[in-house]
């Protein structure tokens, strides 16, 4: 009689995700699945751990290796790369983990501490500028930079702050890779946020445009405040290559 290797692979499957409610291939010894199962929950929780180092830090043991064995149990991945279970992780966190025990924070912390390791491995390169002068230039926004916003301010949580409730104000977050390779991170006003979104927006952009646009939006600010704020902000997000100096803008 034919083996069906495609149901058998399921059943080993179903068992490797959990036990508890699967039973073992009869085909295979109770030790050899036994050693299985421990092999894979290991290198995902070990993955895990070191991807997600504070969120690791918030939970006991316990906690962690339930959160792994919830992780095993519901999520599917896309991805057959070990690599990418990070960002697995992350889809897991937010289309199927539905516990009131958890940190209101778990995802937006999770996607914080992603993102380093995303950023790092992007496979986007970028020319430094030659200038820094961003005046009457078409601008764009690095690939290799990415603005963030997040309700909590991930970057402040740990052992010894766990806010339980997030703060009035959102927290906007720059993460960036130089031309060292080297990711960044820094903490933006929401006027600079807001200026970074208008490059993201658009292919290039001219810089009087951006600024005008950003003055038009915060029209609760001096105008001219904006404006000289604005530009200073595109002059020294230009020297770190965060803003991408095109071409003179045609007049």
């Amino acid at each position: 009689m034919a083996v069906d290797f495609k149901a058998k692979q399921a059943e080993f499957a179903a068992y490797i995700r959990d036990p508890q409610h699967n039973p073992a291939p009869s085909e295979v010894k109770a030790e050899r699945m036994a050693m299985y199962r421990e092999l894979i929950f290991t290198n995902v929780e070990n993955f895990l751990s070191s991807n997600f180092p504070v969120l690791r830090s918030l939970h006991t043991d316990r906690q962690w290796h339930a959160l792994t064995q919830d992780f095993l149990l519901k999520h599917r991945c896309e991805s057959p790369y070990f690599s990418e279970i990070p960002e697995e992780f992350l889809t897991y966190l937010q289309n199927q983990r539905h516990s009131p025990a958890d940190y209101p924070f778990l995802f937006e912390l999770a996607h914080y501490e992603w993102v380093e390791m995303a950023l790092s491995v992007a496979l986007d390169t970028v020319p430094g500028n030659t200038e820094t002068d961003v005046s009457g230039k078409l601008l764009t926004l690095s690939p290799l930079a990415w603005p963030l916003a997040y309700r909590y301010p991930v970057q402040t949580i740990g052992p010894g702050n766990v806010p339980l409730s997030p703060p009035e104000q959102p927290t906007f977050i720059l993460v960036y890779r130089d031309l060292e390779d080297d990711v960044n991170f820094l903490v933006l006003t929401p006027l600079t946020f807001r200026l970074l979104q208008i490059l993201q927006d658009q292919d290039s952009r001219e810089t009087q445009a951006c600024l005008e646009q950003l003055a038009g939006e915060f029209g609760q600010l001096d105008s001219e405040t904006v404006l000289s704020k604005g530009f200073e902000v595109l002059q020294q997000l230009a020297g770190k290559n965060v803003v991408l100096i095109n071409q003179v803008a045609q007049n």
